[in-house]
């Protein structure tokens, strides 16, 4: 692709697909009030919806839409399960198994170097998969290996040992299809020996030509907890890119988000795969309260907020192991997950919530992983939260009675609703707007669906107040470029890593606060240049594991055309 074209794929990835600086000067030449009170064209209506509803059109879709009718392409959205699954999602997903596996299951088909130590020492059992079992048995052996004069563990073997003149130059100097063929034909133990001895830079080039299975066991050289976050990542974004689904994927982001948990932090390496697979897909287009209950109850999060280890102080564990309250579950429960800053609660509550989910723990959270309820850590006396009193004796039923309270609570169904106002209309949502999104949170049960439809039925959502207001966060803006260019990822690290380069990476985000829903919060031009030159990569075939055809000729649009652009 020579340079026009790059330029021209440039402007429709970067300029086509979010507003960027341009649009907000737009939106700042009339009151607000104004643009949320003028509708937009019936033209631009299905390009807003595919924007909106989903992680952005891929090349046919406003046909589609518009052959269904908008309005039945919308309430199928809102019905997932009505939409049949992608054969290409599922069958880009099949390899990787962890994505279906318990955390106790993960932990032992993909221990970190503690587990592996244990399991050498006869305290942790092996993997039942054979294949995983020996990727750990030679890891072992690697682990045994002392370096004889540090009595330190020795560094990776030299591939000048391990191979001919001849093979060391075609692993060196060949093409990634030349060391693939050279590499089949090693024997599997001098397969493994070879793989520790490679660089990360060679195994990326032999990982981009293998197989499936092959490719597992490069990922694993790397050391097997790493296949971990790179099934999370991959799987993220294949579905973001191939779901048919797409209004729940994008639901499923936001709630991540709204329900933060940092993939690094211990324990949670291992916890994030179910929380979000268990505790949040399922319940984003279901009743509130259920969503809250699920997350409040996730090991992982219980790990996360350190609330596993918080016991009433005068409770047994407490006296005992000298333990006390742990508040952080209990402020963030309150400040980001349901009734917001301003949502009337004081320090206070935020003890006596804490107080009411003492006991809120794991059963061993390196192991097992399971959650459960410890009475001898609960701190069983009254409590009173937001003036409603919470008698003494209730045990684990003080935090349902919480989350309950604060499900149904007015400044909850404020809070989410312009938290998803935010997401789907404008950074600064009309109050007007909000108010009545509340109104039917309240009025539903904090029934999801219900909520999410008063926002799409509403004339703020068609309006200019609306229409190409908010730019993508750099996860959406990279889902849509490789939906509007029909991309093929074959692979996904490569698009990791341009995520992390673009300040976002997956699942990493340290606060509970989850990355920002406004668009604001993206636009600077570090950022700017960043998306500038994903864009130039993408447009020229230069991120590994993604092709892109230079040309679209299906339908008879190529990149930068004007019936691209608009679409």
């Amino acid at each position: 692709m020579g340079n026009r074209a790059c330029l021209a794929g440039f402007a429709v990835l970067f300029f086509g697909l979010f507003p960027g600086v341009s649009a907000y000067a737009k939106k700042k030449k009339a009151p607000e009030s104004s643009q949320f009170h003028t509708p937009i064209a019936n033209d631009e209506k299905i390009p807003h919806a595919l924007n909106r509803l989903t992680f952005g059109p891929q090349p046919g879709d406003i046909e589609r839409v518009s052959a269904k009718g908008l309005k039945k392409w919308i309430d199928l959205q809102l019905h997932p399960e009505r939409i049949p699954e992608n054969p290409v999602l599922t069958a880009k997903l099949r390899p990787l198994d962890s994505l279906t596996m318990s955390p106790a299951q993960m932990i032992q088909n993909y221990p970190s170097p503690q587990l592996v130590k244990a399991m050498v020492e006869g305290k942790f059992p092996f993997p039942e998969d054979p294949d995983k079992r020996m990727m750990i048995r030679n890891l072992v052996a690697r682990y045994q290996r002392k370096d004889q004069d540090s009595g330190a563990q020795p560094s990776r073997p030299d591939l000048a040992v391990l191979l001919t003149p001849e093979e060391l130059h075609t692993m060196r100097a060949g093409t990634p299809q030349q060391k693939l063929d050279l590499f089949t034909t090693l024997s599997p133990e001098r397969q493994d020996q070879v793989l520790e001895a490679m660089g990360q830079s060679m195994r990326n080039q032999l990982f981009a030509v293998a197989p499936a299975g092959l490719r597992r066991r490069i990922e694993s050289a790397a050391g097997p907890q790493v296949v971990v976050v790179q099934d999370l990542a991959a799987g993220k974004l294949y579905r973001a890119v191939y779901n048919n689904r797409q209004l729940q994927e994008v639901l499923t982001d936001f709630w991540y988000n709204h329900f933060n948990v940092y993939l690094d932090k211990g324990a949670d390496h291992y916890l994030v795969t179910a929380y979000e697979r268990d505790a949040i897909r399922p319940h984003v287009l279901g009743k509130f309260e259920d969503l809250l209950r699920a997350t409040a109850q996730s090991p992982a999060m219980l790990f996360y907020l350190d609330n596993w280890e918080s016991a009433g102080p005068q409770s047994p564990a407490g006296q005992r192991r000298k333990i006390g309250l742990n508040e952080n579950y209990g402020r963030e429960l309150l400040e980001l997950h349901t009734l917001g800053v301003d949502g009337g609660y004081t320090q206070k509550d935020v003890t006596e919530v804490a107080r009411c989910f003492t006991g809120w723990t794991i059963k061993q959270p390196q192991r097992a992983a399971e959650f459960e309820f410890n009475p001898r850590m609960h701190d069983d006396g009254e409590k009173v939260v937001l003036g409603v009193r919470i008698p003494a004796g209730g045990g684990i039923e003080d935090g349902f009675k919480v989350l309950h309270l604060l499900a149904h609570h007015p400044s909850t169904a404020r809070f989410i609703s312009r938290e998803l106002a935010l997401r789907f209309v404008a950074d600064d949502p009309p109050e007007t707007l909000v108010r009545r999104m509340a109104a039917t949170f309240l009025k539903s049960d904090g029934d999801l669906r219900a909520v999410l439809r008063t926002m799409f039925q509403s004339p703020e959502f068609w309006s200019r107040g609306a229409y190409r207001t908010k730019m993508k966060s750099p996860f959406e803006m990279v889902a849509s470029s490789l939906r509007a260019v029909n991309a093929d990822v074959d692979f996904a690290f490569g698009l990791s890593n341009q995520l992390t380069q673009l300040g976002q990476p997956l699942y990493r985000k340290v606060e509970p606060t989850g990355y920002s829903n406004s668009g604001q919060e993206w636009l600077n031009s570090a950022g700017l240049l960043a998306r500038m030159n994903f864009s130039m990569a993408l447009a020229n075939n230069k991120i590994p594991g993604v092709k892109v055809e230079t040309a679209h000729t299906s339908e008879g649009v190529t990149l930068g055309s004007p019936d691209f652009q608009k679409k």
